[in-house]
C-alpha cells in the first residue's frame, strides 16, 4: 500500500469519526448486537476461514493459539459485545459540576478520543472486541493485524461493515489495513494527522517499534511477566489450583503467570504439590527451589525476567513479604501481581506497596481482564500510568472537554 492509500483509507475513518461522535447511543448498540447476531449466524463460515489460516501458520505454541477461533471463542466475541452493548453511554457523562462565585456553570464531560488505531498480531477476537469498544465509545477504530490473520480478519471486519451501512453509518467507521507489511506498520505509526490514540496488541519487537517509530500518542498494552506469591500462611490446597489455573489456562496470554515466589517456610510442602499438579509445566528454580525439586531446571537470571508465553514458570524461595515484594519491584513489568495468603495484614501491605496496573489477593492472574472484570472486553491492558492504567474498556477510550457557561460574564 503507497503512503497516498494509506493516508486516503486514514482520511475515510476520520470522516467516519467525525459522524460516529454524533451519533445516538441506541445506534451504536444497534450496530454491535447486530454484529453478534452475524456472528453466531456466520459461525461454521467463519471457523472455516480461520482454520485455513491456522493450518499455514508455520510454528505451534502461543501464536498458533492466539491465532485460533472457536465455536467457545466465537460465543465469548458475541457475549462481549452485547455485554458492552449494555452498559451504560460513557459520552457526556458530566463530571465536577459547580458554579463559581460570578455565577459561571463548570462541568466537565466525556467525549471520544477520535480514531483508535490498534497494531496486533494473530488475536482475531481484538478484532471484534476493538471495533465493539470504539464504535460504543464513540470512536472509529483503524485496524492493523498481522498477515497471518488477515482473511480472519477481514471476514470480521465485513460483518462490521454490513452492521454500520444497516444503521445508516459509514462503514469505514471500522478499518482494516490490508497491506501487512513492516513499512506500512510504521508509516501507521506515524498518521499524525489521523490518530489519536495508537495501542500496540503484541510481543517486544512491536513495542519497540512503537517507541522507536510512533508519532502519535501511544498506550502501551506492555508485557506480563506477572508473579504469583504464596505467603506463609497460604492455604497451600488453594494455592496450588491458583498457581496452576495462572499458568496452565492459557500460558499465551499477557496474564498469565511467569514466575512463583514461594515462603521459605512452605517451600518444602507447597512445591512437590505444585510440581505434581502441573506435570506439563517446566519448573525453572533457583538453589533453594532445587533443594526440594532435584528435577527442577537450574534457573538464569534472564529466566526471572523473562515472558515465557509458553508452559515454563520460574520458581524462587524467598524468606519474607519485604523480599517477595522486591523481587517484584526488580523483575515485575507492571501488570498484575498475586499474593496468597491468609493474613489480612500482609494482604493490605501487598496491595499498598505493589506497584502494577492490577493486584490480587487469593485469586489468580488470569482475571485481569476487561470482560472478567465487567468492561465487556478491553482494548488492551495498559501498563502505563498516563493516561489509563490496567484494562482499557468504554471510559478509557474517551476523553474530558470542559464546559462553561455564562451569561455574559467578562474576566
Amino acid at each position: 500500500m503507497t503512503t497516498s492509500a494509506l493516508a486516503r483509507q486514514g482520511a475515510q475513518v476520520k470522516a467516519a469519526a467525525r459522524v460516529l461522535r454524533q451519533t445516538s447511543d441506541d445506534a451504536r448498540c444497534a450496530v454491535l448486537r447486530h454484529v453478534a447476531d452475524r456472528l453466531e449466524e456466520s459461525l461454521d463460515e467463519l471457523l472455516e476461514v480461520n482454520a485455513a489460516e491456522v493450518a499455514a501458520y508455520a510454528t505451534s505454541g502461543p501464536g498458533r493459539d492466539r491465532l485460533l477461533l472457536t465455536s467457545g471463542r466465537v460465543d465469548a466475541m458475541a457475549s462481549a459485545l452485547r455485554e458492552i452493548a449494555d452498559r451504560s453511554d460513557p459520552l457526556f457523562e458530566s463530571l465536577d459540576a459547580s458554579t463559581r462565585p460570578n455565577g459561571l456553570r463548570v462541568e466537565r464531560l466525556r467525549v471520544p478520543l477520535g480514531v483508535i488505531g490498534v497494531v496486533y498480531e494473530n488475536r482475531p477476537n481484538v478484532t471484534s472486541d476493538v471495533a465493539g469498544l470504539c464504535v460504543r465509545s464513540g470512536n472509529a477504530a483503524f485496524l492493523r493485524g498481522s498477515s497471518t490473520a488477515l482473511a480472519t480478519n477481514r471476514f470480521i471486519v465485513g460483518l462490521w461493515h454490513e452492521a454500520l451501512e444497516k444503521e445508516g453509518l459509514p462503514a469505514a467507521a471500522v478499518s482494516l489495513i490490508e497491506e501487512t507489511s513492516h513499512e506500512t506498520a510504521i508509516e501507521f505509526m506515524q498518521l499524525t494527522n489521523v490518530l489519536d490514540c495508537l495501542i500496540p496488541r503484541g510481543g517486544p519487537r512491536l513495542i519497540a517499534a512503537m517507541r522507536e517509530h510512533a508519532r502519535v500518542p501511544y498506550v502501551l498494552d506492555g508485557d506480563g511477566n506477572c508473579h504469583v506469591f504464596v505467603d506463609e500462611s497460604a492455604d497451600l490446597d488453594r494455592a496450588v489450583a491458583i498457581v496452576r489455573n495462572a499458568k496452565t489456562s492459557r500460558p499465551g496470554v499477557c496474564n498469565a503467570a511467569e514466575t512463583v515466589l514461594v515462603h521459605r517456610a512452605v517451600a518444602s510442602e507447597f512445591l512437590p504439590a505444585l510440581a505434581l499438579a502441573m506435570p506439563e509445566v517446566e519448573l525453572r528454580g533457583d538453589e533453594a527451589t532445587r533443594e526440594v525439586l532435584p528435577s527442577a531446571t537450574v534457573a538464569r537470571e534472564q529466566d526471572f525476567e523473562d515472558e515465557f508465553l509458553d508452559l515454563i514458570l520460574a520458581v524462587r524461595v524467598v524468606d519474607s513479604l519485604d523480599e517477595a515484594i522486591d523481587h517484584v519491584e526488580r523483575y515485575g513489568t507492571g501488570h498484575s501481581e498475586a499474593i496468597l495468603t491468609e493474613d489480612p495484614a500482609h494482604a493490605e501491605a501487598w496491595v499498598r506497596r505493589v506497584d502494577a496496573a492490577a493486584v490480587l489477593v487469593n485469586a489468580s492472574t488470569r482475571f485481569i481482564d476487561g470482560g472478567e472484570l465487567g468492561l465487556g472486553a478491553e482494548v488492551g491492558i495498559s501498563t502505563q500510568k498516563l493516561h489509563a492504567r490496567g484494562p482499557m474498556g468504554l471510559r478509557e477510550l474517551t476523553c474530558l472537554k470542559w464546559v462553561v457557561r455564562g451569561e455574559g460574564q467578562i474576566r
